[in-house]
């Protein structure tokens, strides 16, 4: 995943529940300066990457983790370690 998509689908996961990246953080109880723009590059230029703590507060505040769940199921579900492979998919 690239680092410009990430945070992508925060702003489209903020826009759906008709919120700004800040009012998502607040949602989720993370500071509401968390996902601004200006903090997702370093002053030095390098790319700063939200927690995988901050992504599971966003993802259980807004509901989506269940539905990354099904979609990881509906598409390992068949293959050989299914849910093995499901569960690699759903935390990616």
């Amino acid at each position: 995943m690239r680092h410009k998509d990430l945070w992508k689908g925060i702003d489209a996961l903020a826009r759906r529940h008709d919120l700004t990246p800040s009012g998502l953080a607040r949602l989720a109880g993370l500071d509401a300066t968390a996902f601004n723009k200006s903090k997702r590059h370093g002053p030095d230029g390098r790319l700063r990457w939200p927690s995988t703590e901050s992504i599971a507060k966003v993802l259980e505040a807004t509901g989506a983790g269940p539905t990354l769940i099904r979609i990881a199921v509906r598409a390992t579900g068949r293959v050989a370690g299914g849910p093995a492979h499901a569960a690699i998919v759903a935390s990616a």
